[in-house]
């Protein structure tokens, strides 16, 4: 076999931890999802670790572990995040990197990635070290073994970032097309020949030969139909995909070929919906058609070595026509179409974080130098504590790496410094200079980074860094705000955090519960050593320091605010907090809680005027007449409430959602679709648990049957992907159970099977398919 398809997915999300807590906080724009990792792991991530095929009738007849089959690589940000909140889907992706193992010959399909995401051609020798030996500790950390490739953020490259690959032990990368300069044959005195604007042969490997006297493999990816992927409609036909691949092999019979793409892996899923499913029928495809194979890069590299040499475009990427510029200049490459606007901001943006940067670095080595000979290599080897905050790693890692220090204090200097230089490389990632706006949630999220970075660097001078760094900031044009000075100011500074807050957000929340002890708080944890509480009313009084409580309790006896007021000064001074300064998930606990007694009220009343006027709307619908306004307004609330309730109901009764649907046609219902088509995916995956455990029972078959039968009339967009995916993997055990309690003239188990049957109709799933060993 000479012709080989290689499909690779980028899957990468940037940054959206809160700096200071580490936890992503609420992100409305990402409903009915908490926030956008939910979200697009909900799309795509998931849903490529059990991707459909379906037969002719659309009915699942295979799931496929997509991760398996393809290259991929993800970020590892974005997979220690995958790690802590959907343990199934980061499970799933391991697994299949060593499902690859067995299927290409001993090599995984998984990659590593330079580790946060920045421009490394733009970044410091240093930070260039520190991002590849990272992510290759993090990968290696998850995945059990060396990785063979890395992934170049955007692909941007340049020599040295190359000549750093190739020390570390990489064997290859990919890149565009249209970043390779020249290339020649290997062996024999050839010219070399052109390969601008991507006049390059994308079917074989090249060699890179460095100046160091290293040497890296590169592929250089097909951008035609990559782009067809991302930006065409490739993806909404598997089987075209499959063709558009398979087309693309040269008529040379003798020569190995690797025809292969690489795009965000987000494409399969998230930017395509059902992405994933074209995926894996295109999959499908290609393992039946007998003139090629699918294969991983390593696998292909090691049966056929390169034979041309190759050498690079310096300062190029894969998503900007200028080369690099757009991380650090207004090159026109944009992503809105609003012709006012200016992307003037990213040089001085980059300016001021460079000066940051260096600054950090400067202060890291002299401070660090106190407690370990290595400060640089104490650095890298910090990747161990990142990928894992329990407090026995961080004890060994000083152990190893900072043997210098004694007290519990020297200590957490060491880590201040070493979560320094962290932020100082997170401030850099690519996706704060991508867009066009200095105050979008990118730049945001990175100037965030810079504010710690800032506020940790602030600890070891002594002085104030922040008025530089804001003087540089003010020179930074924005099209929302009056410069970057007003952005850090307004959308940044409120929410950096110290220790003040954190407690004042434990002191808020205990008002909320009856006897707080201890609390986690993001990476923080809070103990209440001292609760005192005084209640009068709806007032309470709340201290966490005896003395303190005994002067304010007499104030509060007395109803005397003022007393009470100067109390508190006399304390505390200007150390004041309010709900505002709460943490996001927790602020909007606590207010619905403190106005769960007024929703109930409105509820009560809108129940009220519904009940009261039924009988008239009956009325007026027997003559013709439309409901009035405010009834119609009741209506809606009162009929999406009830079916709310319904689905929300452990036991979900078919029946009554039935007599609510005829509700919802009766009064022109607008139904809260994202909502109810949420609260509907819940729900069915629960009632398909009940069934998996007790198929014998009649009752829940045809109930589950109704809920799915009356789900569908609603059309609503709803997720059936967990259900699904629970009831295929259980359906021969369904089957042989209910087959094994089947008499010779048993009505009552032929019920029940053909009541399975129906219920695996509705779940559109074939119940005579075998299941593929990836999925098992």
């Amino acid at each position: 076999m000479h012709r080989y398809i290689c499909i690779h997915g980028h899957f990468y999300q940037p940054l959206r931890e809160n700096p200071w807590l580490e936890e992503i906080e609420v992100q409305d724009s990402a409903f009915p999802y908490h926030d956008w990792n939910h979200r697009i792991t909900a799309e795509c991530y998931a849903p490529n670790t059990a991707a459909r095929i379906v037969d002719a009738g659309g009915r699942i007849s295979e799931l496929v572990n997509n991760y398996s089959k393809i290259s991929f690589n993800f970020g590892p940000t974005l997979l220690g995040w995958i790690e802590r909140h959907r343990p199934d889907v980061y499970e799933a992706i391991l697994g299949a990197d060593r499902l690859s193992m067995e299927r290409y010959s001993g090599h995984g399909s998984a990659m590593a990635q330079a580790y946060n995401h920045l421009i490394m051609p733009l970044a410091s020798k240093r930070d260039k070290i520190t991002q590849v030996r990272w992510g290759i500790a993090d990968f290696r950390m998850r995945f059990g073994r060396n990785p063979e490739g890395m992934w170049l953020p955007e692909t941007a490259v340049d020599e040295e970032t190359l000549d750093i690959l190739a020390d570390q032990g990489i064997k290859f990368t990919i890149l565009a097309p249209t970043q390779a300069k020249r290339f020649r044959r290997l062996g024999k005195a050839e010219t070399w020949q052109d390969a601008s604007y991507g006049q390059i042969d994308p079917k074989t490997a090249y060699v890179c030969r460095l100046s160091s006297g290293r040497a890296i493999a590169l592929f250089f990816y097909d951008g035609a139909i990559a782009h067809e992927v991302a930006f065409g409609s490739l993806l909404m036909n598997g089987e075209r995909f499959a063709g558009r691949l398979l087309g693309a092999f040269s008529e040379d019979p003798n020569r190995a070929q690797v025809v292969h793409i690489a795009t965000d892996g987000e494409t399969y899923g998230h930017h395509h919906r059902y992405g994933e499913m074209a995926l894996a029928y295109c999959l499908h495809v290609v393992e039946s058609h007998e003139g090629a194979k699918l294969t991983n890069y390593g696998e292909f590299l090691e049966n056929h070595p390169p034979e041309f040499e190759v050498e690079i475009l310096e300062n190029t990427s894969w998503s900007c026509a200028h080369g690099i510029e757009r991380w650090r200049s207004n090159c026109g490459c944009r992503v809105s179409h609003r012709p006012e606007w200016t992307q003037e901001w990213r040089k001085p943006l980059r300016t001021a974080v460079d000066w940051l940067r260096d600054l950090a670095a400067g202060l890291y080595e002299f401070e660090a130098a106190k407690y370990t000979e290595k400060p640089w290599e104490a650095c890298e080897a910090y990747i161990e504590v990142i990928s894992d905050r329990a407090r026995v790693r961080a004890e060994r890692f000083l152990e190893a790496h900072a043997g210098r220090t004694r007290s519990a204090e020297e200590k957490v200097r060491v880590l201040k410094l070493l979560e320094m230089q962290r932020h100082a490389m997170l401030m850099y990632t690519s996706c704060g200079w991508f867009f066009d706006e200095i105050s979008g949630i990118e730049t945001v999220q990175n100037l965030q980074h810079a504010d710690r970075v800032l506020q940790l660097a602030e600890e070891f001078t002594h002085e104030s860094l922040e008025a530089t760094f804001l003087s540089l900031l003010e020179v930074v044009p924005s099209n929302r705000y009056r410069n970057g000075k007003e952005v850090y100011e307004q959308l940044v500074r409120p929410n950096r955090v110290d220790l003040f807050r954190v407690a004042a957000h434990h002191a808020i929340s205990s008002l909320f519960q009856r006897r707080p002890s201890q609390a986690t708080i993001g990476q923080y944890e809070a103990h209440t050593r001292c609760f005192e509480q005084e209640e009068a009313g709806r007032l309470k009084l709340i201290a966490g320091l005896k003395t303190i409580f005994e002067e304010l309790r007499i104030a509060f006896r007395k109803s005397s605010v003022s007393q009470l007021v100067r109390t508190m000064d006399k304390h505390f001074g200007n150390h004041s907090y309010h709900i505002s300064d709460l943490f996001k998930d927790r602020q909007r606990e606590i207010i619905n809680r403190v106005l769960e007694a007024d929703y109930a009220q409105i509820e009560s009343s809108y129940r009220q005027t519904y009940e009261n006027n039924y009988p008239l709307m009956c009325y007026l619908e027997s003559l013709g007449m439309p409901l009035p306004k405010p009834l119609s307004v009741v209506a809606n609330h009162i009929v999406n409430l009830n079916l709310k309730s319904e689905l929300k109901r452990s036991d979900t009764n078919g029946t009554d959602l039935e007599a609510l649907t005829r509700e919802v046609e009766r009064w022109s219902i607008d139904l809260d679709r994202k909502n109810l088509a949420f609260l509907a995916s819940s729900c069915v995956k629960r009632l398909v648990r009940q069934v998996i455990e007790k198929p014998e029972s009649v009752r829940l078959l045809e109930n589950t049957v109704r809920v799915l039968e009356v789900l569908r009339s609603w059309q609503l967009d709803f997720n059936l992907w967990e259900a699904q995916n629970e009831f295929f993997l259980k359906r021969r055990q369904l089957l042989d159970r209910l087959a094994s309690m089947k008499g010779p003239e048993d009505g009552a188990a032929s019920n029940q099977m053909q009541m399975l049957r129906r219920l695996g109709h509705m779940l559109c799933i074939n119940l005579d398919i075998d299941i593929p060993k990836e999925i098992v």
